[in-house]
């Protein structure tokens, strides 16, 4: 406890998921302690908006890919030191990663300082791939919190102390998005299609997908769709998005901020987007969606010889889980073409896309807390009971 009276705690953040996770959770603690908690960390815009001053630019630490991770190891090392060092003289109640596991792991374990609390919030996919790795995170954690109901088991079995809260998506902002609204202020005719290109939230993804993604509308212009395009971004990559989408072929609108983001989904007809958080996010939005992923050749081949599973997206896994059709078509690596990507937009914008969207109900309901209520808020209540504070 420090010298202020209030709890202390430390979130990491190390891209723009876990950056609204953690603002989402800033929240939650604020409102259940009566802003008796003090915040310290590293997180992006949105955490920042909460009033977190990030030790250092999350954006540095939003790398992915085995080998895309070799160019900025030294300085990724060098900020995983300075984050622990700002821990020991900090000396908070707990530490609360969030996600980004590789930097998660090698912060904590430079944290010197005896008695502090290391809670991990988003379980690492040990059900598709390295299910060993419940080990790991038995040695460098004291409790984890998953957003996914099967989750618990793998790391209970391991005497880790393991809390379902829920999915986070759940909470966003995308209940309070009009897309009626979007249309308007953007000068989008109400009964024009629209469909959403979402690259992805990291310089490489971009790189990577929006020439598929290109291809695909161009596709469907050549089969006589009359639509528009919504390109969502996040701050740092709007100026990249722009350059690369500015000869496209169609109007397009290229905003950022969460709330056009998720405003520029209600407005969709359809979509096509990375895998990812997304993908949820498409569901709750109810557009319908074809997701694609590629990645670097080398890190595919490794990742693809170590996973379990055949799907990237949680609500194709969760269906397979119980038995039934995945609802959402992938296309990933070498499917992640536009000619692929047209053919799903063009059933999506039919009566496809209603299909889909009445097989992913019973996935989105089982993402809820057990208590019914936000998963923020049961995170925070969990992380606040582990260091003793009562809500």
């Amino acid at each position: 406890m420090s010298f202020t009276g209030k709890s202390v705690l430390f979130l990491v953040a190390g891209e723009p998921s876990g950056d609204a996770l953690g603002a989402r959770l800033i929240r939650a603690l604020r409102r259940l302690t009566e802003d008796k908690v003090e915040i310290h960390g590293i997180g992006g815009p949105l955490m920042e908006a909460e009033g977190l001053r990030s030790l250092f630019p999350m954006s540095e630490l939003s790398v992915m890919g085995l080998l895309e991770v070799l160019p900025h190891a030294r300085r990724i090392m060098a900020r995983m030191r300075e984050a622990a060092a700002a821990v020991d003289t900090l000396k908070p109640d707990a530490v609360v990663t969030i996600d980004s596991p590789g930097f998660a792991h090698g912060f904590v374990t430079k944290i010197k300082s005896p008695g502090i609390r290391k809670i991990h919030y988003v379980a690492p996919t040990v059900w598709a791939w390295r299910e060993n790795r419940v080990h790991k995170f038995k040695r460098h954690f004291d409790h984890l919190l998953t957003l996914l109901p099967f989750e618990p088991p793998y790391f209970e079995a391991v005497g880790l102390k393991t809390t379902f809260v829920g999915h986070s998506v759940l909470e966003s902002g995308l209940k309070d998005a009009d897309g009626a609204a979007f249309r308007q202020a953007h000068g989008i005719e109400p009964d024009s299609k629209v469909v959403a290109v979402l690259p992805g939230s990291r310089r490489g993804e971009v790189t990577r997908h929006m020439a598929p993604f290109r291809d695909a509308i161009e596709r469907l212009l050549g089969r006589g769709l009359d639509f528009t395009c919504v390109l969502p971004t996040v701050p740092h990559l709007h100026q990249l998005v722009s350059e690369m989408a500015s000869d496209w072929p169609v109007p397009i609108t290229v905003v950022t901020g969460e709330a056009e983001r998720f405003g520029a989904m209600k407005a969709a007809d359809a979509a096509v987007a990375a895998s990812g958080t997304v993908s949820l996010e498409l569901a709750l939005a109810g557009t319908p969606a074809v997701i694609a992923y590629r990645m670097n050749g080398l890190t595919h081949w490794i990742v693809r010889r170590m996973v379990k599973i055949d799907y990237a997206s949680l609500l194709n896994i969760m269906a397979v889980m119980e038995g039934r059709a995945p609802p959402i078509p992938e296309r990933l690596q070498s499917e992640c073409r536009g000619d692929l990507l047209a053919r799903d937009l063009e059933r999506l914008l039919g009566q496809d896309g209603m299909q889909q969207l009445e097989g992913l109900e019973r996935g989105l309901k089982s993402l809820r807390p057990l208590d019914g209520g936000s998963p923020s808020e049961a995170a925070a209540r969990a992380i606040l009971e582990d260091i003793g504070v009562r809500t």
